[in-house]
């Protein structure tokens, strides 16, 4: 399992300030390093939640009866990893907050597979300055795993970002 960010910071897209964000919108998505997901990861997930169905936790069970014949990382784990595919690749330098506001739309849309090298792309396409140094962006995300035909996850994602000029002004 991976943990924090294996890559250069030149990799990472940096967004100093609202107007660095709205100058943003519409342009190509910026994709996050891989996560293997993989069977200890979804069993500590199935742990944590308590939902331990045996398509994401009996191997066994699994591979005889799921038309996947593996088990799948629960909608929940895959979506929940979205925070660090955006810190892999979205920095916010001179943020005093960065907030998750939620979700317009989630759908999963195909199974992630244990043991899958799985991505996200993060397309922004709105900025709404919501006071002066303060924004709420709408992030179009694609979750991928390597070798699919299609995304497994699509999702609206809402952030809250506040900038050094916001909490000075409030001061």
């Amino acid at each position: 399992m991976t943990t924090g960010n294996p890559h250069p910071s030149s990799a990472i897209r940096r967004f100093d300030s609202v107007q660095s964000l709205g100058s943003f919108v519409g342009q190509p998505a910026i994709v996050s390093w891989p996560l293997v997901i993989d069977q200890e990861m979804i069993d500590r997930f199935a742990q944590v939640t308590r939902d331990s169905q045996w398509i994401h936790v009996d191997q066994d069970r699994a591979l005889a009866e799921s038309p996947y014949r593996r088990t799948i990382a629960h909608g929940f784990l895959v979506l929940s990893l979205l925070s660090y595919w955006q810190a892999s690749c979205i920095a916010f330098p001179r943020a005093t907050l960065v907030l998750n506001y939620g979700f317009d739309k989630v759908r999963f849309t195909a199974p992630v597979l244990s043991g899958s090298r799985v991505s996200a792309r993060f397309s922004l396409a709105q900025v709404l300055e919501t006071r002066p140094g303060q924004a709420r962006c709408s992030w179009n995300v694609a979750i991928e795993a390597e070798g699919a035909p299609r995304p497994s996850v699509h999702a609206d994602w809402q952030i809250m970002v506040r900038y050094e000029e916001a909490a000075r002004a409030e001061a």
